[in-house]
């Protein structure tokens, strides 16, 4: 801690206390949202609850690509852009597989089995495995041309996958039981337009929440001497996405397992294609060894879990802690190999 300006450490748990609250908004108002609209859990966490919480994020590398341009921002757009779904198939299967088992242990869960569909999120994993496969292997074609049209393939494999969640599936309103709104609680059934004001807020004060956390801590990284290779492909993806992830904290909380694995699957997903395309755009795409290593590692991950999940029809928190290793790996191929 010596040499960390004190200021910068209480503004970032600051921040992370919006984040905390914005979450709590955020999944009461997403579980509404999806009633309003009809729509099945997957759909409500894969599409709604993912999007929702992943766009901040995705404006990060939008930003270093499109607007700063210089060879520096490039770097760490890429970093951004790979260091998601690494982040999400390791750090956010093993908090949200720790929740499960604190919850569990505290008692209030009844059971550490986790209560999914697998058939929705093997769903989800199928299509990150093939997807960020191919715009990982992208990086070694010798045709810039080629790279675009992989850019335009994803774009239309994502809305597919999207079309798909929405035209599938039993109403979460028949599935959940449904806490009132925060925003209107004394209403059985509250009326369309708190729904959205309060998704609205809570996306704000997630999104304030972030940047501010992501400012500071990168002063105190920047204190402590980490590398900007720290910063681009580590340390802002879990500033900016992880605390984020705690909406699937608090979903294994309430037993809505579906929508807590589905806030992190459908989110890898969409960082798979929509963020990697601006990457096959606007970037040479080429990769190095330890992008390589994080798209790796992250896709071993899912895959374990999608083997998992396929030959027992369900999901085991312990299986998702084999992300933790996983990420220690990336460390030491990083840092000391």
């Amino acid at each position: 801690m010596l040499g960390i300006p004190t200021i910068e450490i209480v503004m970032a748990l600051g921040a992370l206390i919006v984040i905390l609250v914005g979450c709590e908004l955020f999944t009461n108002a997403v579980e509404w949202l999806g009633a309003k609209l009809k729509l099945s859990t997957g759909a409500c966490g894969s599409v709604l609850a993912a999007v929702g919480t992943a766009l901040p994020e995705t404006i990060v590398p939008i930003v270093a690509i499109l607007i700063i341009k210089d060879e520096a921002s490039t770097e760490v757009g890429i970093g951004g852009i790979l260091g998601a779904p690494f982040m999400l198939a390791t750090l956010a299967f093993t908090v949200t597989a720790i929740g499960v088992l604190g919850y569990t242990r505290s008692g209030r869960r009844k059971s550490s089995e986790m209560n999914v569909d697998a058939k929705v999120l093997s769903h989800d994993l199928g299509y990150f495995l093939v997807v960020y496969l191919i715009a990982v292997g992208a990086s070694f074609l010798p045709w810039q041309a080629a790279k675009h049209g992989v850019g335009v393939g994803l774009l239309i494999v994502y809305g597919y996958y999207v079309w798909m969640h929405f035209k599938t599936g039993v109403c979460i309103a028949e599935e959940c039981d449904m806490s009132p709104l925060r925003l209107s609680p004394n209403a059985e059934e509250p009326r369309l337009r708190w729904v959205v004001a309060q998704t609205v807020l809570a996306l704000g004060c997630i999104f304030v929440g972030a940047h501010v956390f992501v400012e500071h801590l990168t002063t105190v990284a920047a204190s402590s001497s980490v590398s900007p290779l720290v910063l681009s492909i580590i340390i802002t993806p879990i500033a900016t996405e992880l605390p984020e992830k705690f909406n699937s904290v608090l979903w294994v909380r309430d037993g809505k397992d579906t929508l807590a694995m589905g806030n992190i699957t459908g989110a890898m997903v969409f960082q798979s294609t929509i963020p990697v395309t601006v990457g096959l755009m606007f970037t040479d795409w080429v990769l190095d060894k330890n992008a390589l290593a994080s798209a790796a590692i992250a896709l071993t991950s899912g895959t374990l879990v999608y083997i998992h999940m396929k030959r027992r029809g369900h999901l085991s928190p312990w299986a998702l802690l084999v992300g933790l290793p996983l990420y220690v790996v990336f460390l030491y191929v990083a840092f000391w190999s």
